[in-house]
């Protein structure tokens, strides 16, 4: 059983977690917070809510007071964003190492974090997430390519800064790496070069066992987006 960091032992049943995610082909965020939550290798139960259909929202509502997900149920309490989901995870969870042991090494995996949540638009809009199609040859803009360079420039520095001990940006896999692996699968569909330290970087994320769990699925979902579908 995991412990909660305070002394006490915490009892987790399958009913403790339930996880509402958006279409596993599309949704970089739900990505994010089931990757954190695989992590802690606790049991959970889920459920997609498909995006772009008639009741979409009503569904959501029903679990997000935003109206997005994704959404975690632990028992009564409901957490509905992906870095407060890792944030939750990580406080319950100890044991699963979700932000590294060193102080330092612990405030810059947050402020990476925080810099991927919060930015690269750019990108983010330019190149969709589409883990069922290859898309080699778009464009890419000015104001794109700066995104994809300082993506890179965080990735080679926590490999050469904190990398020692596994293949992720801090050894072992982590939240920051769950907030970038949907760039890592970006990457993969649009082509980026990329170069050496970023590639294997993005090797890394896709032999991930519970990566390759969601690409799996993804790929074998029914629902087409279109505005999704470049």
């Amino acid at each position: 059983m995991p412990s909660n960091g305070r002394g006490r032992t915490v009892e987790v049943t399958v009913a403790d977690f339930f996880i509402y995610l958006a279409n596993k082909n599309y949704s970089s965020w739900s990505l994010r917070a089931w990757l954190a939550l695989k992590q802690t290798r606790v049991a959970f139960k889920e459920e997609v809510i498909p995006l772009d259909q008639p009741t979409t929202r009503e569904e959501i509502l029903r679990h997000a007071p935003s109206g997005k997900v994704p959404a975690l149920r632990h028992g009564e309490i409901m957490i509905w964003e992906s870095l407060a989901i890792g944030e939750y995870l990580a406080e319950l969870v100890p044991d699963a190492r979700l932000w590294p042991e060193s102080r330092a090494a612990r405030a810059h995996a947050r402020a990476i974090s925080a810099e991927m949540h919060a930015g690269f638009m750019a990108m983010r809009q330019s190149m969709p997430m589409n883990m069922r199609t290859s898309l080699a040859g778009r464009r890419i803009s000015a104001e794109v390519q700066d995104d994809i360079n300082r993506i890179t420039a965080i990735w080679r520095t926590c490999r050469e800064r904190h990398g020692e001990g596994g293949d992720f940006l801090f050894g072992s896999f982590g939240m920051a790496d769950a907030m970038f692996a949907p760039v890592a699968s970006r990457f993969t569909t649009y082509k980026v070069p990329l170069d050496e330290v970023a590639e294997s970087y993005r090797q890394a994320i896709l032999r991930h066992p519970p990566f390759q769990e969601w690409q799996a699925a993804a790929k074998n979902e029914p629902w087409i987006i279109p505005k999704y579908e470049l």
